[in-house]
C-alpha cells in the first residue's frame, strides 16, 4: 500500500503569504497519510522530521512543499530506489512572487499542492543498479590530444587502449622541431618534446598501443562497448567503458585556393610544406632552389571565408610566427612579410608575437590578399591594408597558412548511404525501390568515410555539423558529442593549437572516467547527472512508427528487424524527448511520465466563465526557462496569479496529449518556455527546443479539432539568463487570453 506524504516549510515568508490551516486538509482529500509542517524545514530538526517518517515507514513517497527543486539540493536529497519525492515551489513561485493574503495567491499554492500530490503518487522506485560495467577506455588518434588523453586515464588507473592508423605516434606535432612556448620565457619557440610523451604511453603498462590499426566496429552501448580492432595482427575484440576519438585534423586543400597561386606557381606552398623544408634545415623556392630573399606569408587562406571554411583556424597564426622564428634562424638575411586579417594571439602568445615581430626582418601588415599574380616573380596583391591604398608585394617564396579540417566522417555521404540502405530494405513500394536504386548509383564506389564504425540505428559515426566538427552542447559541456560515453577531444573537436589539444586529451580523459563511474552507480551523465531512471516501453502497444528512434539526440535506440525499438539503457540520457515523441504514450520514466504530468493537469482548479479568472498553464524547461523562473523569483519579481507552472525535462519531453487535455479542462491557454534553438543553440539536449517547434504543427491540428484558436498556445525561447522577460511574457500571453475568450470547454 502506497503512504504519501505531505511536508510543508511555512518559512522564507509562505507562511504569511497564504494560510497554511486547511493544507492538512487539502493533503488528506489528495491521499495522503502524513502532513508535517515546519518553520524551517530544511533546518536539522525538519529534516529529522521527514528521517524519521521514512525510518518508520509511515510514507514511501511525499512532496516537499517550500524552496524551488533548484534550492537545497543536499539537503533535500533522497535515493530514488527507497523513496519517491516530488517538490512544490511555495517560496519562488508564491512566495517571493505573489500579493500576500491574497485571494488568488491562496488558490495558487492550494493548484501547486494539489499538483505535486497528484505527480509523486503516479511516481514509481527507480531500480538500483545491475550492469556490469567495464573500466577500459578506448582511445582512437595517437596524437598530442590522443596521447594525454591515454596518459591521463591510465594515471587515473584504468586500462587504455590507444589505436593509431599510422605508423607511429605523435600525429603532426611528430613532424615539427619546434614548438610554440607554453612556459616563460614567451618570446622564443620551444623544444618539441613530443617524443618524451611517446615514451611515456609506449612504457605505460596500464596502456596497450595498436599502431597501423583502425576501429572495425563498435557496438552495443557506453561500459559495454564491444570493439573490433582491425591491424597488422588481424583483428581483436575486447570491451571498453567509454571512448575518446581525438583523429586530429588535416590542412584544408589548398588546391581549391587557385587564385592565391597554389598549383600555378611551384614557389606558391602551404604552411605544412614549409614545415617540411623547415625539418629538413633547409627553405628553398622550389622552382629555382635558391634561396628566398623575401617570403610573404598569407594568412586566413581558405579560412573565414563563405566560400572555404568559415571560421577561425586557432592554430595558423602561432605556427607562421613559430615558422618566421626558425627561418630567422636558418636565414637571417631573408625577409618576411606577413599579410593577415587579425593576428590572433591569446594569453601568453602576445609575447610571442611581440619577440618575433621585434626581430630585424619581419614585417607584418593587416590586409586581405585577394590574388597571387604568377609571372616570373610572384606578385601579392592586397587590399583594406593598414598601409593606405592597395598594394603589390613581390615575393620569392608565398607560403599560405592554410585553415584545418577535422577528420571526421562525411556526415552528409554516412547519410545517403543510410539512405539508400533502408529504402532498399524496408522500401514496400516500386517508388521506394526506384528512389534506392538511383540513390545506391549515385553513391556507386562508396568506401565509407567511417572512423568508428558505430552498430548505431542513426549511423556509425559521431553526428557532426555542417563544418565536419562533432555536434555538441559546446557551451556548458565541450567534450560531450551526440554519442553517450563518447568524447570529442583535440582538433577532431574543434579548432586549437597544440598547447589547447593537450589540455583537451586530459579534459575529454577526465569526463571518459567519469562517465564510467557513474554508470558504475547506475547514474547518467550530463545534464541529469546522477539521474538512476531508466525508461520503461510498454510495448505491446508499440506501433513501429520509428519516432522514438529518429528524435532522440543521443541514438539511445537501435531497431529490430521490424523496426521495433531496442532500448539501450546505458546511452540514454535521460532527456524524455522519446516520451514526448510517442503517439501512443507506451514510454515512461519512474518520476517522469505522461500519467503523472496529465495527473498535474487534471487537479488544477479551474474557476467559472463568470469568476473573471482565466487558469493558464505553463510548461517549463528544468535546464534554462525553470532556473530563469528562480532568478525573477530571488529579486521578488510578481508576476501573473493565473499561470500555473509545471517543470518538464526539455521542452521536447512535453507529450501533446498533456497540451489536449489541459485544453479539454477548460485551461484557457498553455505556454511552453524552454531553451533557444539554431546555430547558435542552449538546448542542452542538442535538439528538443527544435523538436518542440516541429510538433506544434500537430498541436494546431489538435487546436482545430477541439474547435479552438491557434492563439491558446504558445512556444517561447528562453535564455537562462533573460528572466526580465518573464513577466512581459506572462502579461502578454493574458492578454492574447483575454482577447481570444474563456475556453469554450470551461466547466464542461
Amino acid at each position: 500500500m502506497e503512504r504519501l506524504g505531505l511536508f510543508l516549510c511555512t518559512g522564507c515568508e509562505i507562511g504569511k503569504a497564504v494560510d497554511t490551516g486547511g493544507f492538512e486538509k487539502l493533503a488528506k482529500k489528495a491521499g495522503a497519510t502524513v502532513y508535517a509542517a515546519h518553520p524551517c524545514l530544511c533546518s536539522p530538526e525538519g529534516l529529522a522530521t521527514i528521517e524519521k517518517a521514512i525510518a518508520d515507514g509511515t510514507v514511501d513517497r511525499f512532496l516537499i512543499a517550500a524552496c524551488s527543486p533548484n534550492a537545497k539540493p543536499l539537503e533535500f536529497r533522497y535515493h530514488p530506489t527507497k523513496v519517491a519525492v516530488e517538490r512544490a515551489s511555495l517560496r519562488e513561485q508564491v512566495a517571493w512572487t505573489h500579493k500576500h493574503g491574497d485571494e488568488d495567491t491562496q488558490l495558487l499554492a492550494e493548484d501547486l499542492l494539489r499538483m505535486g500530490l497528484a505527480r509523486v503518487s503516479k511516481l514509481h522506485l527507480s531500480k538500483p543498479p545491475s550492469e556490469a560495467i567495464d573500466r577500459t577506455v578506448l582511445v582512437v588518434g595517437g596524437g598530442a590530444a590522443g596521447l594525454n588523453a591515454a596518459k591521463a586515464a591510465a594515471d587515473m588507473g584504468h586500462p587504455v587502449v590507444l589505436v593509431e592508423a599510422g605508423e607511429r605516434l605523435g600525429g603532426h606535432l611528430a613532424t615539427v622541431k619546434t614548438v610554440t612556448p607554453e612556459c616563460p620565457p614567451y618570446e622564443t619557440p620551444h623544444a618539441n618534446r613530443i617524443a618524451d610523451l611517446i615514451g611515456s604511453v609506449e612504457r605505460n603498462p596500464r596502456i596497450r598501443v595498436l599502431k597501423q590499426a583502425m576501429t572495425k566496429a563498435i557496438d552495443g552501448q557506453p561500459g559495454q562497448f564491444s570493439v573490433t580492432v582491425a591491424g597488422a595482427a588481424g583483428e581483436e575484440t575486447f570491451k571498453a567503458g567509454a571512448i575518446v576519438q581525438a583523429t586530429g585534423a588535416k590542412p584544408y586543400e589548398a588546391a581549391k585556393l587557385a587564385h592565391l597561386g597554389y598549383g600555378v606557381s611551384p614557389d606558391v606552398v602551404t604552411s605544412g610544406e614549409l614545415e617540411v623544408m623547415l625539418s629538413e634545415r633547409k627553405v628553398l623556392c622550389p622552382r629555382t632552389k635558391a634561396t628566398p630573399r623575401r617570403i610573404v606569408f598569407v594568412q586566413c587562406a581558405g579560412s573565414r571565408d563563405k566560400d572555404h571554411l568559415p571560421y577561425c583556424s586557432a592554430d595558423c597564426c602561432a605556427t607562421t610566427l613559430r615558422q618566421l622564428a626558425a627561418i630567422h634562424e636558418l636565414h637571417p638575411d631573408s625577409e618576411c612579410v606577413v599579410v593577415y586579417r587579425d593576428m590572433r594571439t591569446p594569453g601568453q602568445l602576445e609575447h610571442f608575437y611581440k619577440g618575433v615581430q621585434e626581430r630585424t626582418g619581419s614585417l607584418f601588415t593587416r590586409g586581405v590578399v585577394k590574388q597571387v599574380q604568377v609571372d616570373g616573380r610572384l606578385e601579392v596583391r592586397v587590399t583594406e591594408s593598414l598601409l593606405g591604398d592597395d598594394l603589390t608585394l613581390e615575393a620569392d617564396l608565398v607560403v599560405l597558412g592554410v585553415g584545418m579540417v577535422p577528420h571526421s566522417a562525411d556526415g552528409e555521404k554516412i547519410r545517403q548511404h543510410l539512405d539508400a540502405k533502408v529504402r532498399s530494405e524496408k522500401g514496400d513500394s516500386e517508388v521506394q525501390r526506384k528512389q534506392a536504386a538511383q540513390l545506391a548509383e549515385e553513391l556507386k564506389g562508396y568506401e565509407g568515410t567511417e572512423i568508428l564504425h558505430l552498430g548505431y540505428r542513426q549511423g556509425p559515426d559521431l553526428p557532426v555539423l555542417s563544418n565536419g566538427y562533432p555536434d555538441s552542447h559546446y557551451i556548458c559541456f565541450p567534450y560531450e558529442t551526440r554519442r553517450t560515453g563518447i568524447y570529442a577531444a583535440g582538433c577532431l573537436r574543434a579548432p586549437m593549437d597544440a598547447a589547447q589539444a593537450v589540455e583537451d586529451g586530459w579534459g575529454a580523459a577526465l569526463k571518459a572516467v567519469q562517465c564510467i563511474a557513474a554508470l558504475t552507480r547506475g547514474e547518467a551523465v550530463h545534464p541529469r547527472a546522477g539521474d538512476v531512471s531508466i525508461a520503461d516501453f510498454f510495448m505491446q502497444r508499440c506501433t513501429q512508427c520509428k519516432r522514438c528512434t529518429e528524435e532522440c539526440p543521443f541514438g539511445t535506440l537501435n531497431e529490430d528487424e521490424k523496426g521495433t525499438p531496442q532500448y539501450n539503457p546505458l546511452r540514454c540520457r535521460r532527456c524524455g524527448i522519446c516520451l514526448g515523441s510517442c503517439p501512443e504514450r507506451i514510454i515512461s520514466f519512474p518520476e517522469y511520465s505522461v500519467d503523472a504530468v496529465a495527473s498535474m493537469v487534471k487537479v488544477i482548479e479551474v474557476p467559472e466563465e463568470d469568476e473573471e479568472k482565466p487558469r493558464m498553464l505553463a510548461f517549463l524547461c528544468e535546464n534554462d526557462a525553470l532556473p530563469a523562473l528562480d532568478e525573477l523569483a530571488s529579486r521578488r519579481v510578481e508576476w501573473n496569479p493565473w499561470i500555473r507552472i509545471i517543470p518538464v525535462r526539455c521542452l521536447g519531453a512535453v507529450n501533446i496529449v498533456w497540451i489536449a487535455d489541459s485544453l479539454s479542462r477548460g485551461i484557457d491557454g498553455v505556454l511552453l518556455l524552454g531553451c533557444k534553438r539554431g546555430d547558435d543553440y542552449q538546448c542542452h539536449y542538442m535538439r528538443g527546443s527544435e523538436l518542440a517547434n516541429t510538433r506544434m504543427t500537430n498541436v494546431k491540428e489538435t487546436l482545430d479539432r477541439l474547435k479552438l484558436e491557434s492563439d491558446r498556445v504558445r512556444i517561447v525561447e528562453l535564455g537562462r539568463d533573460e528572466f526580465g522577460r518573464i513577466p512581459e511574457i506572462f502579461q502578454e500571453f493574458a492578454g492574447t487570453i483575454e482577447r481570444v475568450g474563456p475556453n469554450p470547454y470551461k466547466g464542461l
